[in-house]
This record gives C-alpha cells, sequence and structure tokens, in this order.
C-alpha cells in the first residue's frame, strides 16, 4: 500500500498535531524547549522498512516497543540512535550513556520516555479519530536496526506494513534524530489512513 499525496497530507497534518503534543511532552520531562522539525510521513512494506530507517536511525538503536489495540491495533516503536538516546538520558538523570550493559536506572529512564511519548502521540490519534485505544506495557530493547525489523516479521500472521514518522528536535541546542514506526495489519492501515481522511475533511469544512 502506497499513500497517495492526499493521504499524506492528511497524516502528516494529524502527525504534526500529535507531534506537537510529543514535543510538549518532552519539553515537560526534560525541562528543557524541545523544538520540532516538520515530521516526514511514509508508509512501507514491512520488506522495505530497512532502507527508509536508514533515513533517521543506524547501526544500534534504542527501541521503545509498545503493543496497542482498538479499532486500530498494532506495534508502535520508538527508535533513537544510542547518541540520541544518551543524549536524553543525560537531561534527566545521570545514569550513564545507554549501551548493551546500561545500568537498570537509565533503562528505566529511557523507557519511560518513549512510554510518554508513544502515549502523547497514540492519544492525539485517538482523539482526532474518536477512537479509544488500549496499551500494553512498553519494552525496551538495545539491539541492532536489523535484528529489530527481524522482531517484525517472526511470527506475522498477516502481511503487514509499516507507518514510519521521521524526527528530528533539538532539545538544548542538541539536535536528537530518531522516529516512530506505526506497524499495522493491511486492514487497520487502511482504517487508520480512512479515519485520518475522514477527519481531514471535517477539519476543513468546519
Amino acid at each position: 500500500m502506497r499513500l497517495t499525496e492526499g493521504q499524506t497530507d492528511a497524516v502528516t497534518e494529524a502527525v504534526n498535531i500529535a507531534f506537537s503534543r510529543t514535543a510538549a511532552a518532552l519539553s515537560e520531562i526534560t525541562g528543557n524547549r524541545v523544538e520540532l522539525a516538520v515530521p516526514e510521513v511514509s508508509a512501507h512494506p514491512i520488506a522495505e522498512l530497512l532502507p527508509a530507517l536508514h533515513r533517521f536511525v543506524q547501526g544500534e538503536v534504542a527501541t521503545v516497543h509498545q503493543i496497542f489495540g482498538g479499532p486500530v491495533s498494532g506495534d508502535a516503536f520508538l527508535l533513537l540512535d544510542i547518541d540520541g538516546a544518551s543524549k536524553l538520558v543525560g537531561l534527566l538523570a545521570e545514569a550513564g550513556a545507554p549501551t548493551g550493559q546500561m545500568g537498570d536506572s537509565a533503562r528505566e529512564v529511557l523507557a519511560e520516555i518513549g512510554n510518554i511519548l508513544l502515549n502523547a502521540c497514540l492519544g492525539v490519534f485517538g482523539d482526532l479519530l474518536q477512537v479509544r485505544f488500549t496499551f500494553a506495557v512498553p519494552r525496551l530493547h538495545l539491539d541492532s536496526l536489523g535484528s529489530m525489523l527481524d522482531t517484525l516479521v517472526i511470527g506475522a500472521d498477516e502481511i503487514r506494513h509499516a507507518l514510519l514518522v521521521g524526527a528530528r528536535f533539538t532539545v538544548r541546542a542538541s539536535e536528537v534524530t530518531g522516529c516512530m514506526v506505526l506497524v499495522l495489519g493491511i486492514n487497520s492501515l487502511d482504517l487508520f489512513v480512512r479515519a485520518i481522511e475522514e477527519w481531514a475533511e471535517r477539519a476543513a469544512s468546519a
């Protein structure tokens, strides 16, 4: 499934609102103003996701994974490269840089950041689409992009696509690049995009 130009515009508009709230949440928890570049939105089959992700993150990444359910269900991922994750953790705790052996306190900080950001973003989508999501407890993983993507393919019982939202935000003059990925079955992706289109039409006619 490829998004049309109109669909991309509608999803981007919704993502802008969601990420504005996400940036506000990040500002609040870091105590620093967060400036957000306009997010980039694209849809990809899982098999074609890796090259698209490389535009935002490469190598080892810190990934916060949250499963969500409801009329639209799937997996939400917040991906940060290790440098970006280190910067965020450093703003909140003297817990050391995230590595494969990062301490429990740093892991907890990073998981909580991801939880807040994913919930802020998905919460806006729920409000706009007038649906209620349920959330599982988020999980933090430190792994290579390839290994992370392998987990999306294993055990999948339907063809799945990924909605990729690339973001660059600046905290205390330090740029952090990351992305959010929503992995949806084809039916959920179709429902999501259609609901976004209907929201955009309502907003335009209001």
